[in-house]
């Protein structure tokens, strides 16, 4: 378990120096509706029924010690700040006031707030430290969580971002509307975090379950992120994802083979004319060889900095296979999904659809990295849902309305690799190939013995060259005389 912080000291945390500016109360009508016409004095609500809705003894009592307890009026504290030199509204939940639960006034204060940031287009920033919906008032309480969804979805329609920070604890309808809803979650180190609370889950359960970290392993959280870096992390997200772009990201220079770059990649086959493999199992064999850079080098050679998005959002992460994220490349953001020459798995595929759909939401271009021998075909990937998987990443791809770019820089590996790759806007490196399957798979299927595995590559065209002769590829990057007409 972490310091709780206080709902002020999480927003002094977060927020530049004097730029808290808290909203107005947004008043209660009788009917039980709220408007955010103006502030209101510090008193209890226009409608409010003694003891709640539901007339619990003793409700208002616990209200008011809560009040003086923690000198907050709700559970929440709604205000615009600067992070970083970049104006978010923030909520932040003072766990001090009945567990910081959702009540009617809760949902009040965060509809407002949301409203609030779609009409000065402002990212929105949950700071969450809650046990879920308030008991005392029973079901229009958890109805609220409806109100956060709704106002959640509109916000996110608006092409808005949401960056939420889970504390401790984090459970309950809060995590699974706030916390888990937004676009990227971050937590801090330790903290309490699930659907089920500490006094609700199964006297067995593993309490190492509910925790940060292990939402971070289950693909839940994006990262576990120090107080002390708090505010530094907050300020690249938010950097990144409100900075829209309509031009396409360019592809990354080749660094591999034939480019003049040291990698030792050199140590393969002799290249052809412009550095271009000679034949078809030259280039399975250069875009196979151990040498030659992989996602990670491609990924720091084309962005000044760059920030992740791990996890599929249902109980996945493919942290070896597939590298999602944002990245500032010559002063604007571009999205990127990067596979790292392994067989990807089926959360990496769904990790990369999400990234692909959140960039869409926020006109963010997109860059993919192709390299992968094909999807992962085992038996557990087959129970994780890979052909489902694959299909959403297709789906994913054609749908977007944000240019996206493609460049293979390793193998490309039949439909595993396809589903990752712009239509009508992938290049190659000259250490790539793209086919339809592996060479050998192919011999294997038609029968042919293994020495004619080289010559089925042949006959495949997989070479760059080849691709860009088919139409397949724009064009091979480094190279002058190897770029269709169109591109």
């Amino acid at each position: 378990m972490t310091d709780r912080l206080t709902a002020r000291e999480i927003v002094a945390l977060v927020a530049d120096d004097a730029t808290f500016a808290e909203l107005p109360d947004p008043v209660r009508e009788p009917t039980g509706s709220a408007t955010s016409a103006g502030p209101t004095e510090p008193t209890e609500p226009t409608g409010s029924a003694p003891d709640g809705p539901l007339g619990w003894p003793g409700y208002d009592a616990a209200r008011a010690r809560a009040a003086e307890r923690t000198g907050e009026r709700e559970s929440v504290v709604c205000g615009t700040a600067l992070v970083e030199g970049v104006r978010a509204v923030l909520i932040a939940f003072e766990f001090g006031f009945l567990g910081g639960s959702l009540g009617e006034r809760t949902g009040d204060r965060l509809v407002s707030a949301y409203a609030h940031a779609r009409a000065h287009r402002l990212p929105v920033v949950p700071l969450v430290a809650t046990g879920g919906s308030r008991m005392q008032e029973g079901m229009l309480a958890l109805t609220q969580l409806q109100r956060v969804a709704r106002e959640s979805v509109l916000t996110r329609e608006a092409g808005l971002p949401q960056i939420a920070v889970v504390r401790d604890p984090t459970t309950g309808g809060g995590w699974a509307t706030l916390g888990a809803g937004a676009d990227v979650v971050l937590a801090l180190p330790g903290a309490q975090v699930g659907f089920a609370g500490s006094r609700v889950r199964p006297a067995d359960a593993d309490p190492a379950a509910y925790t940060a970290e292990a939402q971070a392993a289950a693909g839940a959280v994006d990262a576990v992120v120090p107080p002390e870096e708090l505010r530094g992390t907050l300020g690249r997200w938010l950097r990144l994802l409100t900075r829209p772009s309509t031009t396409p990201a360019a592809p990354p220079k080749p660094l591999g083979a034939g480019t003049g770059a040291d990698t030792g990649a050199g140590t393969g086959p002799a290249p052809g004319p412009a550095g271009l493999p000679a034949t078809g199992w030259d280039a399975v064999l250069r875009a196979r060889s151990p040498e030659r850079p992989r996602a990670g080098a491609y990924l720091d050679a084309y962005f000044t900095h760059r920030v992740a998005i791990d996890g599929d959002r249902c109980g996945g992460t493919d942290p070896q296979g597939m590298l999602c994220g944002f990245g500032d490349h010559e002063g604007r953001t571009v999205a990127y999904a990067a596979q790292t020459g392994t067989a990807t798995r089926p959360a990496g595929y769904r990790t990369a659809a999400r990234l692909i759909r959140l960039a869409d939401r926020l006109g963010i271009p997109v860059l993919t990295l192709v390299d992968t021998p094909g999807a992962a075909n085992d038996a557990e990937a087959e129970r994780q849902g890979a052909g489902a998987a694959i299909a959403d990443l297709f789906a994913a791809v054609a749908a977007a309305r944000t240019p996206v770019t493609t460049l293979v820089v390793g193998e490309g590996g039949s439909g595993g690799a396809l589903a990752l790759a712009a239509p009508g806007n992938t290049w190659a490196t000259p250490d790539s190939y793209f086919s339809v399957i592996a060479p050998e798979l192919a011999a294997a299927i038609l029968k042919r013995p293994p020495h004619e595995v080289e010559s089925t590559a042949d006959q495949l065209r997989v070479r760059p060259q080849d691709l860009v002769d088919l139409g397949v590829v724009r064009g091979v990057v480094g190279t002058r005389d190897h770029t269709r007409d169109d591109g």
